[in-house]
């Protein structure tokens, strides 16, 4: 079998700002990890804007005082794109309401679902909860009101309103129009 020639890519590796961002996660000034590497701020600080590259003795002490490791530095991020309209389908419940999750399925952190709601659509009759801590209601376009335990809103476009996620609600579209909303849910409704 005949091995594929393989060219070297000229394109540099940008490690420097995850370099820059666990030290600044972790509050440290290059000072201190200057201090702790052996190395000079001048030179750390050309590292983080990428203007030079460290030697892998160098990268192997700066990851070890960063707390992370080497590979973290050269792995591509995790992305997930969803196009308009194309968010799969998904339904929490309620009447004349088309949902969309916005957000990866396997993403746990955060939930972003898209709702369109037919005039006069509403959730549940009885009052429920999503199994998350932050339940945020963004109108992105027309009017929805939001019916808590002890409280209402009524929201146009452009409002946002923030509430516990486990507190009991529903909503109602009241409108002849259809209204456009996004749910933000923190972490991820496990419903």
């Amino acid at each position: 079998m005949k091995a594929l020639p393989v060219e070297p890519s000229n394109v540099p590796v940008a490690i420097g700002s995850r370099i820059r961002a666990a030290r600044q996660s972790q509050r440290l000034t290059i000072e201190q990890v200057a201090d702790a590497t052996g190395l000079t701020k001048g030179f750390l600080s050309r590292v983080e804007r990428d203007l030079t590259s460290p030697s892998v003795s160098s990268l192997v002490t700066l990851c070890q005082v960063l707390s992370i490791s080497i590979g973290d530095l050269f792995a591509a991020p995790e992305t997930h794109l969803t196009r308009q309209g194309e968010g799969p389908r998904i339904s929490l419940g309620g009447e004349g309401i088309v949902e969309r999750l916005l957000t990866a399925r396997s993403e746990r952190r955060v939930q972003i679902i898209q709702a369109v709601i037919e005039p006069r659509g509403r959730g549940e009759s009885e009052l429920y909860a999503v199994d998350c801590d932050v339940d945020v209601l963004h109108v992105v376009k027309g009017r929805i009101r939001l019916v808590l335990t002890n409280e209402e809103f009524e929201l146009q476009t452009g409002d946002t309103v923030t509430f516990p996620g486990r507190e009991p609600h529903t909503w109602i579209n009241p409108a002849d129009e259809p209204v456009e909303v996004l749910w933000v849910l923190v972490p991820a409704a496990s419903r």
